[in-house]
This record gives structure tokens, C-alpha cells and sequence, in this order.
């Protein structure tokens, strides 16, 4: 469910919950990444900056998007939006749908380890309230370059893990056949991971049985945001920081 290729995208979320959204493109060092978009638009009449995987729903709009893994200048522009969004006071809204960053040689070269270990240090101390929802896959360090964050949260058939369990199946036991024995050790469902304490929400995604309408699914989430960015705009921003920094010290 969390990899179907009409499931919601970062792009069709921006779209209902968003008014007057304005993209942003480019890391100002080396090129648009389209594997990752972002910009800025109203949410009940609040500016923020929201960014977000994207994938696509057809073969040629995933590989446009690299199917939501994306290259080093792509978490380096959402570092750029991110920061944008401190120097002007505007609360953070990623949305995460990847398998992982991309692992390909080009990507290397460029500093793929060095990009997402800039946002993980960059987003531990920025004074604005962030708040990270997985609406698919949410893999590896790909995933937590943009979920370092006040809270996460997650779609109700979405999965967070350190990798996919093909490739945990393949280290683990040298069978990738095995992956869904892996994935019942990872823990990598919503419900699993609320258990465990590493997100603080689960958006229901079915009620009694039934898929929940979709334009019902993005006006609750969009009261939800609201009333959690009132909370978080709420605390010192000192205290904000030291919050963030002790909810991923406790794992």
C-alpha cells in the first residue's frame, strides 16, 4: 500500500491544504532536484514553508522525479527553504515518500552523505517549529534528512524504517526473496513504530472497513496541522530546540 503508484503525493497534498502556493527551485550550487519540491503558501491564513518527496503516478513522471530519491542538491535546497523559513519565522511542513536518497556514483561525487548529514545538524537547532509527516515510504538516511523534526507523524499505510526490507533481507540473510519476514522484524508500520514511541501520530487512512474519502483525509490533516503548529508556536524557542534535540537523543 505505502509503494501503490496512485497513492496521494506531496504534490496533491500541497494542493488541498495549501493556498496561494508559491515553488521554489534550485540548491544555488548546482541544479533543481525534482525528486524533492518545496515552497511557500498559506494553511488557514499561517505562511509556512512546506517541502516533500515527490513521486510519480506514471513511468515517465517517476523517472523525472528519480522516483522520489533524491541527489545532494536536492536535500541542499531544502536545507536553503528550510533556512529561508527561520530567517523569516515560518513554521516547516515536509512531506516524506522515499525509498532512500539516491545511491548512484553521480551522487557520491556530489556529497550525498555530507548533504544529509548538513540537514540532520542544521535542522536539530532551527528555532522554527517543524513537523514531518510519512505519506509513503520513508527510508534510511533519505527519509530522516527531512524527519528530524518537533514531531512526525505518519499515514496509517505508510513505513519508516533504516532501509527496505528487500535490502535488509539481503544483508541480513543474502535473499532479498525474504523481505517480508524481514519486515515483520523491522517494525516498519505506523502502528509498530506509534507503539514504539518514534512517531507521535498516525493518520487514519480507512474507517470502518472503507477507504476514508480523500478530501475528508486532507481536511482533518489540515485542522491537525493547524492546531499542532498553534502548540509549537507556543514554546520558547529555546526550549523548542531542546525538546527536538532530546526526542532523538532518547532513541
Amino acid at each position: 500500500m505505502a509503494r501503490k503508484l496512485d497513492r496521494i503525493n506531496m504534490v496533491d497534498i500541497v494542493t488541498h491544504l495549501m493556498d496561494d502556493f508559491f515553488e521554489l527551485h534550485g540548491d544555488r550550487l548546482y541544479k533543481d532536484d525534482e525528486a524533492i519540491r518545496g515552497g511557500i503558501g498559506r494553511l488557514n491564513g499561517r505562511a509556512i514553508t512546506v517541502i516533500g518527496n515527490q513521486k510519480g503516478q506514471t513511468i515517465e513522471d517517476n523517472m523525472r522525479t528519480n522516483f522520489g530519491s533524491a541527489h545532494p542538491e536536492g536535500y541542499r535546497k531544502s536545507l536553503r527553504l528550510m533556512k529561508q523559513a527561520e530567517k523569516f519565522n515560518r513554521p516547516i511542513l515536509n512531506f516524506i515518500n522515499t525509498s532512500g536518497a539516491y545511491c548512484g556514483v553521480e551522487a557520491e561525487e556530489r556529497g550525498q552523505g555530507e548533504a544529509i548529514a548538513k540537514n540532520l545538524f542544521e535542522m536539530s537547532s532551527l528555532s522554527v517549529p517543524i513537523l514531518s509527516i510519512i505519506i509513503g515510504e520513508g527510508g534510511s538516511g533519505g527519509a530522516l534528512g527531512l524527519a528530524l523534526a518537533d514531531e512526525v507523524w505518519m499515514m496509517e499505510h505508510s513505513i519508516y524504517s533504516i532501509l527496505s526490507p528487500e535490502g535488509f533481507a539481503s544483508i541480513l540473510w543474502k535473499d532479498a526473496k525474504k523481505a517480508s519476514e524481514a519486515a515483520e522484524l523491522m517494525k516498519l508500520t505506523s502502528k509498530d513504530l506509534l507503539e514504539l514511541g518514534i512517531v507521535e501520530k498516525v493518520i487514519p487512512e480507512n474507517e470502518n472497513g472503507l477507504a476514508i474519502d480523500q478530501k475528508k483525509l486532507m481536511e482533518d490533516l489540515k485542522g491537525q496541522i493547524h492546531e499542532t503548529f498553534n502548540s509549537l508556536e507556543r514554546v520558547p524557542k529555546d526550549e523548542l530546540i531542546e525538546t527536538r534535540y532530546n526526542r532523538f537523543r532518547h532513541f
